[in-house]
Order: structure tokens, then C-alpha cells, then sequence
């Protein structure tokens, strides 16, 4: 007769994140933001434009802040300011990543306040990531956005946005990824409209659980294309708009995260792109 192994006791673990337990700011910088790409693309695009580096920066719809804070941890030399009109955003954000920087946190301020108001001083770079700044619908308010940002900026000043699209981008559907901590993140591209290119885009998180934390992000925005987003950055007076693209694997397939200049792209089934007007 064989011998019989002995059962070993599991104990059920707890997941780290259900729809209870898990907060929804930690869920969306684990799951869409990739703040040092992003910082060093800035820092990069500058130099390579005005052969010194950036100082001072401006992050608009900044949310939490993280991506200031990354700046911040640059340098002594290194100062920003943020703005966003939400205080929810804006107190965790201090409670969490301005509160580990210490002292440094006296090199960023932060403005509860409108993107369209200006500076405490002239920012060398601005940003406006994730495409937040899609949430102006017309053309009339976006050039006004945009010229407002022109002036703001330092005389050498450089304007960094993102962008997204290709016909992915207006299919209404939802996308799933899994993220590594132990998630799904579900992009929800919930309606659009071919007559206005207004959508309404949500972000789910779903648990190993079988929780799903829904609606945690919703938007209402106008989805613009590049030659709008060019076309009304130089109306603003910006004297030059660069697209940057970017590569692919050798499998021709996955982003490679590399993003370089482009007159014409390819034509992806779903794309992100940063664009960068000059003053």
C-alpha cells in the first residue's frame, strides 16, 4: 500500500487590494502613470531645444502631484508648481508624496486653482499629461487655454502634451489590463459621438476577489486630433509644434517607450504621442 503524503494546511490570504480596502488614487498611479518617462522626455525635449536645463516647472491638472514631486527629486536647483481645481487630489497627494519629499516640499507650490491662471513665476516647462486638458470641448476655449499658457511661459518656455488615438480610440468598449500589483485596470471607452467627438470614458478596477471598484475615474471630454491640437497651438502663437512618436519592439508590435520626432507616424490601431509647442 503506498504511503499517503500529508496535506500541508493552506491559510487563506486576504488580497492586498479589493473593492473595499483598496484606494482608487494608489489604483490610477500604479495603472497610468509613468511619471519618470515623463519627467526625463521633458527634460530631454528642453535641453536638446535650448542647450541648458529646465528649472522651473508647471504641472496643470496636476491631481495628486506626483509627477511635481518626481520633479522636485531632481535637485536642489529643481522648483515646480502645480495646479488643479480638485482638493481631493490635492490633500492626498500632500499627505502622501509632498509630506516624504520634507523640507524639499518648500520647492513646489500647489494651486487649488484653475489651469488658466498664471503663475507665481514664468516656468521654463509646462505640462498638461493624460490628456487631461481634452476637457475643453470647443476650439474657442481651447486656443484660449492655449495662449494663456504661451504667456505664462518663460521666453524660451516649452509646452508638453499627450495625445491619444487611432480607430481603437473611438470604438465604444472596454479594455482590460492586468496590472503587476494584483489588479485589473479597465478602460471604459463608454460613448462617443462621430457629430461632436465628445466621449465619456470611465475607469474600472477589478480584484482577484471578484470585487470590482467601479466608476472610480469617469470623464467628459472631446477627443482632438494632432493637426487640431497643432493647428490651434501655433493660432495660440507658439512658433513651432513637434510630434514625437513612438517605437515599437523588435516584434513590431509592443511600444518600446522611445519616443522620437515624426512628420506622418504610422498608422496604429491605438496610439499615444507627445506634442510639444515651442514659444
Amino acid at each position: 500500500m503506498p504511503k499517503k503524503e500529508k496535506t500541508k494546511s493552506r491559510t487563506r490570504r486576504t488580497p492586498k487590494y479589493t473593492a473595499k480596502t483598496a484606494d482608487k488614487y494608489e489604483l490610477y498611479q500604479l495603472s497610468v502613470q509613468s511619471v519618470e518617462p515623463d519627467i526625463e522626455f521633458i527634460r530631454r525635449v528642453y535641453k536638446k531645444q535650448n542647450g541648458r536645463p529646465a528649472r522651473h516647472f508647471r504641472e496643470d491638472f496636476s491631481g495628486t502631484g506626483l509627477l511635481t514631486c518626481e520633479w522636485i527629486k531632481k535637485g536642489p536647483k529643481y522648483t515646480a508648481e502645480a495646479f488643479d481645481i480638485d482638493p481631493e487630489p490635492i490633500a492626498w497627494g500632500c499627505a502622501r508624496h509632498f509630506a516624504e519629499l520634507g523640507e524639499n516640499a518648500e520647492r513646489a507650490v500647489i494651486h487649488t486653482a484653475d489651469v488658466r491662471e498664471s503663475s507665481d513665476k514664468a516656468p521654463d516647462v509646462r505640462c498638461a499629461q493624460n490628456f487631461s486638458y481634452w476637457i475643453f470641448k470647443t476650439r474657442a476655449e481651447m486656443i484660449d487655454y492655449f495662449k494663456r499658457v504661451r504667456e505664462d511661459l518663460a521666453e524660451d518656455g516649452v509646452f508638453v502634451l499627450d495625445a491619444h488615438g487611432g480607430p481603437e480610440s473611438i470604438e465604444e468598449r472596454e479594455e482590460e489590463t492586468l496590472i503587476e500589483a494584483g489588479f485589473t485596470y479597465v478602460w471604459d471607452q463608454h460613448w462617443y459621438s462621430p457629430v461632436t467627438n465628445e466621449a465619456k470614458l470611465r475607469i474600472h478596477f477589478r480584484f482577484k476577489d471578484g470585487s470590482e471598484l467601479k466608476s472610480a475615474f469617469t470623464y467628459d471630454w472631446r477627443v482632438w486630433s494632432i493637426p487640431e491640437i497643432r493647428d490651434i497651438l501655433l493660432e495660440a502663437g507658439f512658433s513651432r509644434v513637434d510630434v514625437y512618436w513612438e517605437g515599437t519592439d523588435d516584434d513590431g508590435e509592443s511600444g518600446n517607450g522611445i519616443y522620437r520626432k515624426t512628420r506622418y507616424g504610422t498608422n496604429d490601431p491605438a496610439w499615444v504621442t507627445y506634442i510639444v509647442g515651442i514659444k
